[in-house]
């Protein structure tokens, strides 16, 4: 699927690099990819939400593909905070004062962030995995043996040998990641090489390395966004209109059983778990995606 030229965006922090698609005065849209992925994603999504009038951006996050830093000095925050308020920096910049926002892995952790703290912002939220707010106070205690393995990576980039394996190896790291986490489908050596250009960014190992530090605290986060660190332990519920999509085979992070995240959702909400699906939720079922974002525009 081609996709538009790429724009960018000035904000306070950032130079961000995003995809337009569809009218200027469309319904907005906004779909944010996660790690280790990029806007293509959503190469089946944006043009179809385009075709029926919607203005679609599809942002590349910090230390992502073009999206740059604005000054050499700005510490390179890969937490929850710093996501969330770019995506608020975004959607100021362009003159959006309302979208619906689409988001998994980190991408969703944004978009579920500013659907908690800035309702007003937000039309409706498609999320992947549900609840994506990291609870970090919590990240102290130990879970099960089978999910902490789950985590490998995590750990071994808090660890300067995982530093330099990021750094030395990130496209066959991260094409690990991938066979991993979405074992069971057939996309990955077809689609991966379109995302791995995006790592080749110059701050992608040092915000990802601070994203995983900080949520175990092993990481100072940026002091301006303390604030929104500190709204975020207290675990806000949701209230915007919200679809949950989970894939059934993810291999980072199975859906469970029972919705664990049903009460974290106080308005009109659904989570749906997706047979066959990993954890690459947009480009593997670009279809159940576009169903969810639809009805939530139509509502």
């Amino acid at each position: 699927m081609s996709h538009d030229a790429i724009l960018f965006s000035t904000t306070p922090t950032l130079t961000i690099a995003y995809e337009q698609h569809g009218p200027s005065d469309g319904a907005a849209v906004i779909l944010l990819h996660g790690f280790p992925y990029s806007p293509r994603a959503y190469d089946e999504v944006a043009p179809a939400l385009a075709a029926e009038g919607c203005r679609v951006i599809v942002p590349y996050l910090r230390g992502y593909g073009p999206t740059r830093f604005n000054r050499a000095d700005t510490l390179r925050s890969g937490q929850q905070a710093a996501l969330a308020q770019d995506l608020l920096d975004l959607m100021d910049a362009l003159g959006i004062a309302q979208a619906t926002l689409c988001g998994y892995d980190w991408g969703g952790r944004a978009a579920c962030i500013v659907a908690a703290l800035f309702p007003e912002r937000v039309h409706g939220l498609v999320t992947g995995d549900g609840y994506n707010l990291q609870n970090i106070p919590a990240s102290v205690r130990p879970l099960d043996p089978a999910t902490e393995h789950l985590y490998w990576y995590q750990y071994y980039f808090h660890t300067p040998r995982g530093v330099e394996g990021l750094t030395q190896n990130r496209r066959a790291l991260c094409e690990l990641l991938w066979r991993l986490w979405s074992p069971t489908w057939t996309g990955n050596a077809e689609r991966y090489p379109l995302t791995a250009p995006a790592f080749d960014n110059p701050d992608f190992v040092e915000v990802v390395i601070h994203s995983y530090r900080h949520r175990f605290m092993y990481a100072a986060g940026d002091p301006a966004l303390e604030w929104m660190e500190k709204a975020l332990e207290q675990q806000p519920t949701i209230g915007v209109p919200t679809v949950s999509l989970c894939g059934a085979d993810d291999g980072v992070g199975p859906a469970p059983e029972e919705d664990e995240d049903a009460d974290r959702f106080t308005g009109p909400y659904e989570r749906r778990v997706l047979a066959g699906v990993g954890h690459n939720i947009p480009e593997e079922a670009p279809q159940e995606t576009l169903r969810a974002l639809r009805e939530l525009l139509r509502a």
